[in-house]
């Protein structure tokens, strides 16, 4: 067995959506906006979703890929600020395995008639899971998503 250990890591990511800043928070505060964008990628399956928008609520996304790993977040918020921010605490699991405690937090501003949204996100990885920038990436790539629905969400 190998020894506990532990790598920090923190990024910011910024996007700008033509979107009022109500309607971002509402893709994170719904459930069907945020399972509009929140999934993983193409071949991922939802298993388990549990949504409790709230502080001190709670999140689960569990999926499976299809070769059978499975990935499990789960989260708690901490502070909602309606239309301009979000904080919440969350690990992530692959195989049942805790790889990663983080937290997260989510600023809009407005910016004309759209919303400047500033994700960011401090990291604790675990036991040899070197993140090496995936996780930022993988933020970035579920920001892109976000923005792509935005358009078809009421």
């Amino acid at each position: 067995m190998s020894e506990p250990s532990v790598t920090h890591a923190s990024f910011t990511i910024e996007r700008r959506y033509d979107a009022a800043p109500a309607r971002v928070f509402a893709a994170f505060a719904t459930e069907a906006g945020k399972s509009a964008w929140f999934a993983g990628p193409d071949g991922w399956s939802s298993v388990e979703r549990v949504f409790e928008f709230r502080i001190g609520g709670e999140e689960v996304l569990k999926g499976r890929f299809p070769d059978g790993k499975t990935t499990d977040f789960r989260c708690r918020y901490f502070d909602i600020v309606p239309d301009r921010r979000i904080v919440y605490a969350y690990g992530m699991h692959i195989d049942g395995v805790r790889i990663s405690v983080s937290l997260a937090t989510i600023e809009l501003h407005p910016d004309g008639e759209g919303t400047r949204l500033i994700v960011t996100e401090q990291g604790a990885f675990l036991d040899g899971y070197d993140d090496a920038g995936s996780r930022e990436r993988g933020t970035g790539w579920l920001m892109d998503k976000l923005g792509a629905t935005l358009p078809h969400q009421a």
